[in-house]
């Protein structure tokens, strides 16, 4: 690298520095909040635990009488306040063997989803004998209800307490009335072996509601945190929809954002790093009136060091106007895992990230399909990895092999290539030294560029792996080795408190991967070129750097990532060293180019190409620009 680029990372690097100084907490801050963390865990781990009643009361205040909503009146109106008085809600729970759900009759609204299969890191970390189910939500966390105006009221369904009409073992009603002749039913029901709940809304006596157009339904989630890695978990939380026309869509994962519907919505999903909640209505969220927001918490915020994001929906419903309309809703509440999204047929699927476009299809298509097939086979999932690796090595093997050829005839070319170098080191004679390379280029039959396609082509692969393992559902609280959970990183030694930029802890997986790059790295160096212009960044330098900059990049990345990167570069510098060694003949393969290069020179000078007869002019005009100079 020139002076220009190492003064400009060095000038880069000390601001960095001084900001992260500058800007992080102090070590009292960090010990604080990291005590305070396991003291939430350990308290919403003995709660869960002890959360074994099927049913609950508690008391609610709502406004005299209790069949009457809080209402607020049109703004242009007068509010006048209420007396009030202490009223039961209670809380009713439905199960079947993958969800329980608590209901509320306070908005007649689910207000809790337990998933039966699954648990948080921290109750899989401890390894109770006793199963505790993950909570995805608790009492305070949700609402769904309706918001509408009738007889010049706002009504929002959340605030009034439902009676109970009918229970069974797999469904509730729920029954409210606003006024006079109307009433708002909720009816839930909980197949047998399903992550869906059906949700069906009916209005009574509200055609002229209905007509106005004014019926929306309004849906809030806090989800709680339940993996390892905090701050990843919140980063890839966000809300997700698929519109009518333009198709799937979603909010930032970075910041708070919102949006309102252009075209209409078939379904929402409120999604995090493995688990969602989507929301699909028989017919189609109206455009125009529809909106979400993704609200990330604030530091000092009481959620901030519990929950993930505040996701919040007002959603407009497309009713026919009757005095008995209803709509049907289909809400799922389960694992953002490949086969289980998919099998719903609605495209849920895609709030999963594996990338865009090539990337995508490469892991539905190819990697998803093969991983799912290995695991099928019984395998246990740090080999199943491995054997994946192997395959997809195996397949790019051919590609290796010319990228490797091409780099050999590029390193016996490199003295031919040096003496033009010395020959021409004007750069006023680049455009003549340039024109020399490519005829010795053509008839040697070597080529720069021979070694950049096969790169090029693998590189998608490379990428799309890259998206696949942090996303995939499989890993999930699977150990190998040291590693207790390959959808997290793998910790050999927890320093107990944060170290800029490396983090709080020392990933094996992460060092091996490092360690293993950094030698391919130097069995290959020796045939890259030292750059010919000034001013060119010398690749040999950066090639070493980038596997220093991995330890820093990948500590925090799932361990299963790590694991596959140094798999795959340990099967890389095989490969190579195995073509090398039984294949390529570096001796042979001079003499070949030798004879070709002779042959070519026999047969005189061939025609010259487009591409060359544009290079000499252009070296030409360059010459006769020198010389008026």
């Amino acid at each position: 690298m020139d002076r220009n680029t190492i003064v400009g990372l060095v000038l880069i690097g000390l601001i960095l520095s001084v900001f992260t100084i500058f800007n992080q907490p102090t070590a009292e801050e960090l010990k604080e909040k990291q005590r305070l963390e396991q003291e939430k865990a350990k308290a919403e781990s003995k709660n869960e635990a002890d959360s074994t009643i099927a049913a609950n009361d508690k008391t609610t205040k709502v406004e005299e009488p209790s069949s009457e909503p809080k209402v607020v009146e049109d703004t242009t109106e007068t509010m006048v306040a209420k007396p009030t008085v202490e009223v039961t809600s209670e809380i009713i729970r439905l199960e079947n063997n993958k969800l329980i759900i608590d209901f509320d009759t306070k908005g007649g609204k689910i207000a809790s989803v337990r998933l039966k299969e699954y648990e948080t890191y921290y109750n899989y970390a401890e390894k109770k004998d006793k199963h505790v189910p993950l909570q995805l939500f608790a009492e305070g966390d949700a609402s769904n209800g309706l918001v509408f105006k009738t007889g010049g009221k706002q009504i929002n369904t959340n605030e009034v307490v439902f009676k109970v009409d009918k229970k069974t073992s797999k469904s509730i009603q729920f029954s409210y009335s606003p006024s006079s002749g109307k009433s708002v039913v909720f009816e839930y029901t909980l197949p047998k072996d399903n992550y869906n709940i059906s949700y069906d809304v009916s209005l009574k006596g509200m055609k002229t509601d209905i007509q106005n157009k004014n019926i929306k339904l309004e849906w809030n989630t806090s989800f709680k945190k339940t993996e390892r890695l905090f701050s990843e978990q919140r980063r890839i939380s966000t809300i997700c929809f698929q519109n009518e026309k333009d198709g799937f869509d979603y909010l930032s994962e970075m910041s708070d954002d919102e949006e309102t519907a252009e075209d209409n919505i078939n379904w929402v999903a409120y999604k995090q790093s493995y688990f969602s909640s989507i929301l699909k209505p028989k017919t189609a969220f109206r455009s125009g009136s529809s909106k979400m927001e993704v609200v990330t918490y604030k530091e000092g915020e009481k959620k901030n060091n519990t929950h993930l994001k505040d996701f919040n929906s007002v959603l407009a419903l497309d009713m026919q106007a009757s005095d008995d309309a209803t709509m049907n809703f289909n809400w799922f509440f389960g694992p953002n895992d490949y086969e289980v999204l998919k099998s719903y047929g609605e495209g849920y699927d895609d709030i999963l990230n594996y990338g865009w476009g090539l990337f995508r299809w490469i892991n539905v298509y190819a990697v998803q399909p093969l991983f799912n097939f290995l695991l099928e086979m019984g395998l246990a999932i740090g080999i199943a990895i491995l054997l994946l690796t192997m395959i997809l090595k195996l397949v790019l093997m051919p590609i290796q092999w010319k990228m490797y050829v091409s780099s050999a005839k590029m390193k016996i070319l490199k003295p031919e290539i040096e003496e033009l170098t010395a020959k021409y080191p004007d750069k006023a004679d680049a455009m003549k030294k340039q024109t020399e390379m490519m005829g010795l280029y053509r008839e040697s039959g070597a080529s720069p560029l021979a070694g950049c396609l096969p790169m090029l082509i693998q590189m998608p692969i490379l990428l799309a792996v890259f998206r696949f393992f942090p996303t995939a559902f499989e890993l999930r609280q699977k150990s190998f080795l040291w590693a207790d959970d390959l959808s997290s990183y793998d910790s050999i030694w927890d320093f107990g408190t944060y170290i800029w930029p490396y983090g709080d802890h020392v990933s094996l997986f992460t060092l091996l991967m490092a360690g293993t790059t950094l030698i391919y790295t130097a069995t290959n160096s020796g045939q890259m070129q030292t750059p010919q212009q000034p001013g060119m960044p010398n690749m040999k330098v950066i090639m070493y750097i980038f596997p220093i900059m991995m330890i820093f990049f990948f500590n925090n990345y799932a361990s299963g990532l790590s694991y596959y990167y140094f798999i795959s570069t340990l099967f890389s510098i095989l490969i190579m060293l195995a073509i090398k060694k039984f294949f390529v003949d570096e001796a042979k393969l001079k003499a070949k180019m030798q004879a070709k290069k002779a042959t070519v020179t026999s047969k005189g000078p061939k025609p010259k190409s487009k591409f060359q007869e544009r290079l000499e002019a252009m070296q030409k005009a360059q010459q006769e620009k020198m010389k008026k100079k």
